[in-house]
């Protein structure tokens, strides 16, 4: 089956640089995709990590000034994934996070590092890679967040008349800098207008990837809602809401072969709930959690997550002893706000035995947690799609999430009705509210109590599509769409 082309562009991919679900979408997409037709190729910046797990990577473009900065463009392949690596050590060579300084801080010149990543995806949209017949060319560029946002500028400074697609993981981040940098960043002046990337007199990468891309997505359909209303568009809802036309909200999916309880490598294999037993007791005793009495009679509940205001995560603590209280456990890796940490922090040294944290992020134990845990919480205050719920579901671990975003579209919650039905698959509560978030730990821990009917909600989990079979052929239909069909009017 010939493949037809489509270039992404993002900061991150999974397995190769990681700090959020973005870059496990980047990294499941192309398999997915290739599966409906579609073959992909993502340019990713050539940070440390990234150039090191790379074997035989060639230089196919050399870029000598791109936006001041010497550069050059690396194909390499990395199991599945076909990579384009921008490869520029002034601007990526530096260890840590791709976007904080080790203080913790933006790195001042984010706006030129992403910058020169949007500027290499439109020259690569323009003139391709190769020559003659085997030049390769994208018919539809695939955009990825704020980081990816201005190609659609790019482009059109170029001459490169692909339809871009951009894809909104979070609208809380803009990508916003100084009008004053227009010219480091080779921006024209003439779009920075309300209509193009002006934002309150900064420029904005967002708004300018919402204005220019032919079409927009969002990963769920319940976000693509949300971003039209004031508490959640963060500024842009008008601009989104001028856009609805051009706005798809196509549910995120995961990759099922790495997550998949029958086969991790980092857990003991299991197939029913039943199978969980052994890594609950192993995952127990790597927190430092009870192992028996009244302290470890009620779920042993965990929490997979960015330390940030938007997690819920000081909710949690209000709400903490509604679990403790009744037996409840609690398992959590995270990092990010540091008072956040040292409150989790104090939150173990008060309730050991009950609570045990890890600051930090670790990919081998994420999947233990997973394995071992009764229950997954992610009280976020707004969540665009999320994807802890999801590795829950698949490993039986029962979601208790907020009623937001794509944790609405992918939990089904264990009311009266759902019950009855046997359909439930997890506990739904109200965002932003701690007594809402208590009422449902006290309803986890109730449901917990029966045996028999939890084993069955986790089983129902275990079930319940968590893959791209349902989005990737969503995303086909508007590949082809775009990539056929002309550009309509404004």
């Amino acid at each position: 089956m010939r493949m037809r082309p489509v270039l992404a562009v993002a900061s991150e991919c999974a397995p190769l640089v990681k700090t959020g679900g973005l870059a496990d979408v980047v990294g499941a997409l192309p398999q997915a995709m290739a599966a409906q037709g579609w073959g992909i190729r993502t340019l990713i910046p050539g940070y440390p990590a990234v150039l090191a797990a790379l074997s035989g990577a060639r230089v196919v473009q050399e870029f000598p000034a791109l936006l001041g900065q010497p550069a050059r463009l690396l194909a390499a392949r990395h199991g599945a994934l076909d990579l384009l690596v921008l490869d520029a050590p002034a601007l990526y060579a530096r260890d840590g996070s791709p976007y904080l300084t080790p203080a913790g801080r933006d790195w001042p010149d984010n706006d030129l590092r992403f910058a020169a990543l949007c500027r290499a995806g439109a020259l690569i949209a323009r003139d391709g890679i190769g020559k003659g017949k085997s030049r390769w060319r994208p018919e539809v560029v695939h955009l990825h967040d704020w980081q990816a946002a201005l190609v659609p500028v790019y482009m059109r400074a170029l001459g490169a008349g692909q339809p871009c697609i951009l894809t909104i993981h979070n609208i809380a981040f803009h990508g916003l800098t100084a009008h004053t940098r227009l010219a480091a960043l080779d921006l024209p002046e003439a779009e920075f207008t309300l209509d193009g990337f002006e934002y309150y007199g900064h420029i904005s990468a967002l708004k300018a990837g919402i204005a220019g891309a032919r079409a927009l997505s969002t990963v769920s359909p319940t976000y693509a809602q949300e971003l039209t209303r004031p508490e959640f568009g963060m500024g842009l809802e008008g601009v989104i809401r001028a856009r609805t036309s051009a706005l798809h909200g196509i549910l995120n999916g995961i990759d099922t072969g790495v997550w998949n309880p029958a086969t991790d490598p980092a857990i003991t294999p299991y197939t029913t709930p039943p199978g969980k037993a052994a890594n609950k007791r192993a995952l127990r005793t790597e927190f430092g959690l009870a192992t028996r009495g009244a302290a470890a009679r009620g779920p042993l509940c965990i929490v997979v997550a960015r330390m940030s205001d938007q997690k819920g995560l000081d909710l949690l603590l209000d709400a903490l002893p509604a679990l403790t209280r009744r037996g409840g456990q609690l398992a959590m890796l995270g990092s990010g706000d540091r008072k956040l940490e040292n409150a989790w922090l104090q939150a173990a040294r008060d309730n050991p035995g009950a609570v045990g944290v890890r600051i930090g992020y670790d990919e081998g134990l994420a999947h233990r947690m997973f394995a071992g845990g009764d229950a997954v919480l992610v009280p976020s205050r707004f969540e665009p799609c999320g994807l802890t719920q999801l590795y829950g579901l698949r490993y039986g671990t029962l979601p208790v999430v907020a009623r937001t975003g794509g944790l609405a579209d992918t939990v089904i919650h264990a009311n009266a009705a759902a019950l009855a039905a046997g359909v439930a698959t997890g506990i739904t509560h109200r965002p932003d509210d701690a007594p809402a978030l208590e009422f449902a730990l006290a309803q986890l821990c109730a449901l917990h109590d029966d045996r028999r009917l939890y084993t069955r909600l986790q089983r129902n989990a275990m079930k319940h599509p968590v893959g791209w079979e349902a989005s990737a052929p969503r995303y086909a239909a508007l590949y082809t769409r775009l990539a056929d069909q002309p550009e309509p009017p404004r």
